[in-house]
């Protein structure tokens, strides 16, 4: 384990309050221009911390701030050695140190970086190796089957770097480890190749393809501008502590912009989770005080803790403990590590925050996770905002926004409706450079005052926060006129019932007419735990619960029930089918 004294936990480390008014911003983290400047700052500012703690062999490493310059540099100077550092360069594979080391390296050369996401299928990864121009690989032994397998359709590719020993060492076959070796003993011998580039924040640094739910995936060109905008101004309204556990893949412009590099910038030791099922394990080993997931996992967290009480027959007990500790918070009284302590047990007992975004988050499970002590700041972005729009504010939040505006970012929206709901627009220091070689769909989604269109419908809020309605791809326009959000009905339909596994509300044929129908994948785990047989039955009580409250344009008249979950991207959104309106069961 590690020593003692490096889980003493800084000053500003404190359980949070929740504020009436807004305050103002957090001012700690220093204002960064590029990738290089992040390096070298945050080496000096912070020396002897460990920056990354990894597991290798079954050994945990600790890699500090200081050796982890000089771990960037000498891989960078291997890359200018053998002529690759201003290439278009793919980084593919698990999470590890390795993957991070490169994403570094290469943000700080001349070359492009282009996180790709290892689960896609050989026919995607490559439309993305050659679409986006790539000429060299760097992946994880674990991809080495599908690299091996698209090797003879990829001309282009001079260099196959992979992460740990390769199978074959040749002129086009390397091992990171010999590279950055070579540019170590450049490096020391005052190499400056790599350490004397001047960084060009306009430049095109990072190509990052979205896995939108239809259609072929967009690259999106973000510049050193737009990367560090959102690693220097995050942390003014997003409190940040001591240390975190990378859980979301590496890809993930989420993990990889704020965890791998704003982490870093705000000095938390980065601990690196190898997959899903080291992550139980782990969090009570590296004890992380801040994580990162998306609403998938943590919806999965805290219907597994409700499971698991209501098992232990502890529910009641718990719900007097939430309201008790709700009512000494208000007094200034903060006991919730002590009354739950068996819940964060599980968390490794200093976990505060979970941060949070990709798509809406039903208000009860982030009050609950505040109730117990954990501070839930959920946020909206996209790819196109290098991903930061808004992030909720850990001191002042009301859960059922999407956070405030981080600051310099302007937010408009666009042709609202009798509710202020309309497109949400951004225009700010953060948003993309386009979409790469794709001049006509980067002039659609850009106005001529500059706005970016991200297709989200929204509404600005009271201080400053947006809320999230849903997406204009996915709205339904009825014969009278009327618009249906479907996120808008499926998020009230999920919170009547842990029943309702997964939900998309879509239209579906009912008497040769189209109407408003739902698309349901139960729980059927919960099913069983809570002895329901007739789940369909069950089913149709909730849809008639839910149509009881509601306009008849949003009332749900058609049910179709799945048998397994709805296909996915990588990042864990529904892929939505736009064909011809399905057919559902009556109710």
């Amino acid at each position: 384990m590690p020593e003692k004294n490096y889980w003493e936990l800084p000053d500003r480390l404190k359980r949070y309050r929740n504020r009436k008014k807004d305050y103002p911003y957090y001012s700690y983290c220093p204002y960064v221009y590029s990738v290089r400047e992040i390096i070298d700052v945050c080496s000096n500012r912070y020396g002897e911390k460990a920056a990354f703690m990894f597991r290798e062999k079954g050994v945990v490493n600790s890699v500090t701030f200081l050796e982890y310059r000089d771990e960037v540099n000498s891989l960078g100077t291997g890359l200018c050695e053998y002529g690759i550092h201003n290439r278009h360069i793919v980084i593919i594979g698990n999470n590890c140190y390795n993957w991070a080391l490169s994403f570094y390296a290469v943000l700080a050369s001349e070359g492009v970086a282009i996180p790709t996401d290892s689960a896609l299928s050989l026919e995607e990864l490559e439309y993305i190796f050659t679409f986006s121009d790539a000429t060299v690989i760097i992946y994880s032994k674990s991809m080495e089957p599908k690299i091996k397998e698209l090797e003879p359709k990829l001309p282009n590719i001079t260099h196959f770097i992979c992460m740990e020993e390769p199978d074959v060492k040749d002129g086009r076959h390397f091992n990171l480890e010999d590279i950055k070796e070579k540019g170590k003993q450049l490096y020391k011998a005052g190499d400056t190749r790599y350490t004397g580039i001047v960084p060009d924040p306009e430049r095109l640094s990072e190509l990052v393809f979205t896995s939108g739910t239809t259609g072929r995936a967009k690259g999106v060109m973000l510049n050193q501008r737009a990367i560090c905008y959102v690693v220097s101004h995050s942390p003014d309204i997003m409190h940040v502590n001591y240390s975190c556990l990378s859980v979301l893949p590496y890809y993930h412009t989420l993990e990889s912009t704020c965890g791998l590099l704003g982490m870093f910038h705000s000095g938390n030791t980065n601990c690196i989770n190898e997959s899903l099922r080291t992550l139980m394990p782990n969090l009570k080993y590296y004890k992380p005080t801040d994580i990162q997931l998306v609403p998938l996992f943590v919806e999965k967290m805290y219907r597994s803790i409700w499971n698991k009480i209501e098992e232990q027959g502890k529910a009641k007990k718990v719900k007097a403990a939430i309201k008790i500790s709700n009512a000494l918070l208000k007094l200034g009284i903060d006991v919730r590590q002590k009354l739950f302590s068996e819940i964060h047990d599980t968390f490794g007992r200093r976990l505060l925050v979970i941060i949070c975004g990709g798509a809406p988050m039903a208000p009860e499970i982030a009050e609950f996770f505040y109730s117990i002590g954990i501070t839930l700041c959920t946020g909206y972005g996209t790819t196109e905002c290098a991903p930061i729009v808004t992030i909720t504010r850990p001191e002042f939040h009301d859960y059922k926004c999407v956070g405030t505006i981080m600051p310099g970012v302007e937010v408009k929206i666009d042709s609202p409706n009798e509710n202020g709901e309309g497109e949400i627009c951004i225009k700010a220091p953060n948003v993309m450079m386009g979409y790469y070689k794709e001049e006509e769909l980067t002039s659609q989604v850009f106005d001529k005052e500059g706005y970016f269109h991200t297709g989200d419908i929204g509404a600005l809020y009271k201080n400053n926060r947006l809320i999230i309605t849903g997406r204009l791809k996915n709205v339904i326009i009825l014969p009278n006129g009327k618009n249906i959000y479907p996120e808008e009905l499926e998020y009230k339909i999920k919170r009547m019932s842990d029943l309702i596994g997964e939900i998309v509300v879509c239209e579906m044929e009912k008497n040769g007419e189209t109407v408003i129908g739902a698309e349901i994948f139960p729980d059927r785990n919960y099913a069983e735990n809570a002895g329901i047989q007739d789940i369909q039955g069950e089913i149709r009580k909730v849809i008639s619960r839910y149509n009881e409250d509601q306009p008849n344009h949003k009332v749900i008249k058609e049910i179709k029930l799945r048998e397994t979950e709805f296909d996915k991207t990588t990042s864990a959104k529904i892929k939505r089918n736009y064909s011809k309106p399905n057919k559902g069961i009556k109710l």
